[in-house]
């Protein structure tokens, strides 16, 4: 499942350097939101490398950071173009 969520960040990553930067960084919190999915529901021998600290503090972590992108994306006003 790691592997997965790596490939949809990249992909977001990817998304934001073809200048499409809102997208992008929406596909990076919705991977982020489903790493923090996955590491609700399995159990820490399962999860693999999404699991590095306590449960509840994985969790926290990833989605509150995946809100913060997501929020962020969102608000930013868009800049005049040259």
């Amino acid at each position: 499942m790691f592997l997965v969520v790596l490939v949809v960040a990249l992909a977001g990553i990817g998304i934001v350097t073809a200048d499409r930067w809102r997208l992008g960084i929406q596909c990076v919190a919705g991977a982020l939101g489903a790493a923090a999915l996955v590491r609700l529901v399995l159990p820490r021998r399962d999860a693999g490398m999404l699991a590095v600290r306590s449960r509840w503090l994985d969790v926290t972590l990833l989605a509150v950071l995946a809100g913060l992108l997501w929020f962020l994306a969102g608000s930013i006003p868009d800049q005049p173009t040259m």
